[in-house]
């Protein structure tokens, strides 16, 4: 450890972790907004994402799905710069290009309830913070069950 992190105090290094091109991944996962995936009447859930300018984030950080299905995301990149989107979606993964002031949609298929993560991968991104995550609820499908006798719920 270098002499100038030994003189740093904890909170200095952890105030460093949270901001653009700080010393490690840029922004922390779970700091920042919570939003939730709208329902439409056709059962395919929606959302809009959002790169704030000159923030390096995707706004919101964290989307809830309720349940598993297809999920219609609205990417909306309003930063200076050229960022991307690299998307899950049931074991493979879909890529937006997002140009300064550009718009773009996908729709992603997601089985199972879990966290899926995405990110931008041009330049250093994701080092800088440009990560988010997709949290799913509800129950595995039926088909991937265990057979096993029933267990307390939470």
């Amino acid at each position: 450890m270098s002499q100038t992190a030994q003189d740093q105090s904890v909170e200095e290094v952890v105030a460093a972790l949270g901001r653009q091109n700080g010393t490690t991944l840029g922004r922390v996962l779970g700091r920042g907004s919570v939003g939730l995936a709208e329902e439409g009447a056709d059962g395919r859930m929606r959302a809009t994402i959002r790169i704030p300018e000159d923030d390096l984030v995707y706004e919101p950080r964290v989307l809830v799905l309720p349940h598993a299905g297809e999920v219609e995301l609205t990417l909306i990149n309003d930063d200076k710069n050229t960022h991307c989107a690299v998307l899950p979606s049931n074991g493979d993964y879909q890529f937006i290009w997002l140009v300064n002031s550009s718009k773009g949609t996908a729709v992603l298929d997601l089985d199972g309830p879990g966290y899926y993560w995405y990110g931008s991968r041009t330049g250093n991104d994701e080092g800088r913070g440009l990560t988010a995550a997709i949290a799913i609820g509800g129950d595995v499908p039926e088909s991937a069950r265990i057979d096993r006798p029933p267990q307390p719920r939470p």
